[in-house]
């Protein structure tokens, strides 16, 4: 199961899998020592707190794929930087976003020469839950 979740990034450790006939939940946590403040570039070592995140990956075997991890609020260390606290954020996953770019440059690979409804029903026979208009935003940020 880490060699799955090396491929999101290598600075994410597997903790457990939750699956059923129709899902599959990863709950991972984050190796990175010091997390980066986005605001200014600095490097933090004090954890504010810890809280749950999710987002949807690549099906595995036709499921849907979750991914839980334990998501750090660093404080910012840099006296001069406009925020006190950050949250950790990673490469593979836009900020606020449920679906990681991997899921979105898939979905986009599939819907590119279709209807909007036909790549829903594509993508949902492959276990990607999915409505059209989520796809046609998609399309439109694209």
């Amino acid at each position: 199961m880490q060699d799955y979740i090396n491929m999101l990034s290598h600075n994410l450790k597997y903790i457990s899998k939750n699956e059923d006939n129709n899902s599959i939940i990863f709950l991972v946590e984050s190796t990175v020592k010091s997390p980066i403040c986005p605001y200014c570039g600095t490097p933090s070592s004090r954890c504010h707190s810890k809280y749950k995140k999710s987002f949807d990956d690549l099906p595995l075997n036709n499921k849907k794929v979750t991914v839980e991890i334990y998501n750090r609020k660093m404080f910012c260390d840099n006296k001069y930087c406009n925020h006190k606290t950050f949250s950790e954020t990673y490469d593979f996953v836009d900020r606020r976003a449920k679906k990681t770019k991997r899921l979105v440059n898939y979905i986009l690979d599939i819907s590119i020469n279709m209807s909007s409804i036909s790549a829903q029903n594509t993508l949902r026979k492959n276990g990607i839950k999915i409505g059209k208009s989520t796809i046609c935003t998609f399309l439109k940020k694209r």
